[in-house]
């Protein structure tokens, strides 16, 4: 009967083992496919800073403009003053989609610093002040060239922390996965030999 019960203890055990084994495994592969998720957003973090990187481009080609029109001694004010306004309307467009994509907190900051370059242009555009605007215009495009900068090497660093935390939780994962197999194994073995040793195999019969 002791023997008996030391077997049944521990076919329970073994049975208890299995189960948290299969849940282990079962998060496990959940941990995998969210490292993988976390990895797959951060990328489109950076292609996202690709856009921006679109936008800044955009930015740079329409204050080049604005300051080739101001230092422009053959043009009347008043045409000066509608081509710069004109285009500084397409600069705004631009900040609407600008805004919506992700920046850190140290882009926010240089893109006010941007914006308010941006603004004292429309303020000297009314004056037709356009040795003030030729300078505020070479302001705002030293900010864009910073602001470009950071936004790369930011978005550089952010993929590649991304790319180290997915191998490291890869490798856990897959070294996880190998010490469940063997410890599978081995639980299946002592299943095995558990059920062997119950079984009785009857003698032959006595000649005698």
């Amino acid at each position: 009967m002791k023997d008996q019960k030391k077997y049944s203890n521990k076919t329970k055990a073994a049975f208890i083992l299995l189960i948290v084994m299969l849940i282990i495994l079962l998060g496990n592969f959940n941990t995998l496919r969210n490292s993988k998720n976390v990895n797959d957003n951060i990328n489109a973090i950076y292609k996202d800073r690709l856009v921006v990187a679109h936008y800044i481009f955009q930015y740079s080609k329409e204050l080049h403009f604005i300051k080739a029109e101001a230092e422009k001694l053959n043009l009347s004010d008043n045409i000066k003053k509608d081509e710069i306004i004109h285009t500084l309307d397409i600069i705004h467009n631009i900040d609407d989609l600008y805004t919506k994509t992700v920046l850190t907190n140290k882009e926010k900051q240089y893109f006010d610093v941007f914006l308010s370059s941006c603004k004292e242009i429309n303020k000297q555009v009314e004056s037709k002040d356009w040795d003030k605007i030729a300078n505020s215009s070479a302001t705002a495009l030293k900010t864009l060239e910073a602001l470009s900068q950071i936004q790369i090497e930011e978005g550089k660093a952010k993929l590649a922390a991304a790319n180290a935390m997915y191998n490291r939780n890869n490798v856990l994962g897959q070294l996880q996965i190998a010490l469940l197999i063997i410890l599978g194994g081995i639980t299946f073995y002592l299943l095995i030999k558990k059920i062997k040793k119950t079984v009785k195999i009857p003698e032959p019969p006595s000649l005698n």
